[in-house]
């Protein structure tokens, strides 16, 4: 018996839809896991967005320092530098002679930094350093922490004069600018710090690159309970520490004095940040060569991510 042609008809157009629904189905199901990938960040890309960043009090070179003496622990700071790769790298009490050897022998970064005594090479610098590869500078500067920034010397109750080193870094996988400063506050002058605080707050707001990602990291020689750490944290900035995503790493303090049984309580070594940088990580480097030392401050550190600019 022969089958109609209308019931014939009917049985294939419902099969094509049906072939049709899926195949549609198939296709949206596709579409969504594409898209998921294009937005879902991956580890290698999280990896990719990531900073290291890294403050170091390296100490100056005193021959009084003996067995600490710069030439005994060099390639202590060196090798520890050279382990850590920091993408961005500021350290106090540098005198010269250390810069040199520090750019002789850590040729993946480039070096920025004035003497704090005359402008040029006299006195204790506050360099930045940052890795060539990953950045391009588009501007950079000195100022002094004193009534007048832009001239050599100390201000208020200062002992020494102290000194701030900044630069606008183009980052070269094309996610945009940030500014970097770096500061070593005075060790005795509570005005003075306290002074230095609002300066640099000042900078912030209105200093070139204004509403760029901002890092601003040193020696505070203030800990949180500090008067200028207040004035720092009550404005534009975070502490690296408080805002971490994993529990900070290592003490609390960060100054040893070449003890390596003392425990640190005070932090005055900072790493502060603009709102909208996320912290991955942070640690307080406690390194060293069986009981050697390579400072008497311990470097800090903060794995962090910066909004695209």
């Amino acid at each position: 018996m022969r089958i109609p042609n209308s019931t014939s008809g009917c049985f294939r157009s419902g099969g094509l839809m049906q072939m049709t629904r899926l195949y549609a189905a198939l296709v949206l199901i596709g579409m969504l896991l594409i898209a998921g990938c294009m937005h879902a960040p991956t580890a290698k890309t999280e990896r990719e967005a990531q900073l290291d960043v890294m403050t170091y009090n390296i100490r100056l070179d005193l021959a009084s320092d003996g067995p600490n003496a710069w030439s005994e622990r060099r390639t202590l700071v060196r090798d520890l530098i050279r382990y850590e790769a920091p993408a961005i790298l500021g350290m106090q009490e540098v005198l010269l002679p250390q810069k040199r050897y520090l750019e002789k022998t850590l040729p993946a970064y480039s070096f920025i930094g004035v003497g704090r005594d005359d402008g040029e090479e006299a006195g204790e610098f506050s360099p930045l350093a940052w890795r060539r590869d990953m950045f391009e500078m588009t501007d950079s500067g000195t100022f002094w922490l004193s009534p007048t920034p832009d001239v050599p010397g100390k201000g208020w109750d200062a002992a020494y004069p102290r000194i701030a080193a900044w630069a606008i870094l183009e980052r070269r996988d094309g996610r945009g600018k940030l500014r970097v400063l770096n500061t070593h506050f005075d060790h005795v002058g509570a005005a003075a710090k306290v002074n230095a605080a609002k300066l640099i707050s000042h900078w912030i707001n209105a200093g070139p690159g204004k509403g760029l990602p901002t890092i601003v990291m040193g020696d505070f020689n203030s800990d949180p309970d500090s008067e200028a750490y207040q004035v720092l944290t009550s404005g534009a900035l975070v502490d690296s520490r408080s805002a971490s995503i994993a529990p900070p790493y290592g003490p609390p303090g960060t100054f040893t004095g070449f003890d390596i049984a003392q425990d640190p309580r005070a932090a005055i070594d900072h790493i502060f940040l603009s709102p909208g940088i996320l912290v991955d990580r942070f640690a307080v480097i406690t390194q060293h060569w069986g009981g050697r030392l390579p400072s008497d401050h311990y470097p800090v550190s903060a794995v962090l991510r910066l909004p695209d600019s």
